[in-house]
């Protein structure tokens, strides 16, 4: 257990490095994931840790602890009728004559979902030829780690139609176990960075054709929701799209982005 001071100490260390707000009902989540790094480190108490990130002078350390604390729940095509829609816009912003486009997955994990967007994509745009990027953002840099190397165990693939598999993705065996990688087209049209949503304005210029922010204002309280939704007002265009969790709703947050589905708005 951790005295309420220390748990304190460090719910005020994570949101200040993430945003994150952790209650003071996570506890348990707090002992567990901090304590890897205790471990780790060799140390014998929460105190001890907290002494290092305090002489943490590189970030280092704050990055790992991020690493430990961060939630990466994911899957390929989670969530599959909000890449259903993002197919329908693609076909008919190429109808309209568009061809380069420019998409945000602002909390993508180790991968999966902004290369599922990217097969959506590919499929929308058969038989033509686009200039098409996806960002892939995260805090952790052990998930970026994963969705830079597109490399996925049997098991996360499952999700992923048969016939998409053997298009997008390569059999491999390393110590006879089996795994899938995302072929070059997919990768090359991924560019992933490490990025803090608690902290705009973000870097890109846009204007972005749509932004994948999905299930991680869940963990953010109102302040650091509107900076971001804000933010993401100003990257996308006209007509562009934010989807989010099903879980999550903008419902007076913001007054530019206009409710098109669950989870689904798009900026006027």
């Amino acid at each position: 257990m951790m005295d309420p001071t220390t748990l304190d100490r460090f719910r005020e260390i994570v949101y200040t490095a993430s945003g994150i707000a952790l209650s003071p009902k996570k506890e348990a989540l707090v002992c567990a994931r901090v304590g890897k790094r205790v471990r780790a480190l060799g140390l014998s108490s929460y105190e001890q840790y907290l002494d290092v990130l305090a002489e943490d002078t590189t970030g280092s350390e704050i990055v790992q602890l991020m690493d430990a604390v961060c939630t990466n729940v994911t899957s390929f095509f989670r969530d599959a009728d909000q890449f259903d829609f993002m197919v329908e816009m693609m076909e008919r912003w190429l109808e309209a004559g568009q061809t380069r486009f420019r998409f945000w997955s602002a909390a993508s994990s180790t991968g999966e979902e902004p290369y599922s967007l990217a097969i959506a994509l590919l499929e929308a745009a058969k038989g033509h030829v686009t200039d098409t990027k996806i960002l892939a953002t995260d805090l952790s840099t052990s998930a970026l780690a994963r969705c830079a190397e597109g490399l996925y165990e049997a098991r996360r693939i499952e999700t992923v139609p048969a016939d998409l598999l053997a298009r997008y993705f390569k059999r491999e065996k390393h110590d006879d176990e089996v795994y899938y990688r995302v072929r070059p087209e997919l990768r090359r049209m991924v560019v992933v960075r490490r990025m803090n949503l608690s902290t705009p304005p973000f870097p890109m210029r846009g204007p972005l054709d749509a932004v994948f922010c999905r299930n991680v204002m869940i963990y953010f309280d109102n302040p650091v929701r509107l900076r971001l939704l804000e933010d993401v007002q100003r990257l996308l265009k006209p007509g562009g799209y934010l989807f989010v969790g099903h879980a999550e709703s903008l419902t007076g947050i913001v007054s530019s982005l206009k409710y098109v589905r669950p989870a689904i708005y798009v900026r006027n």
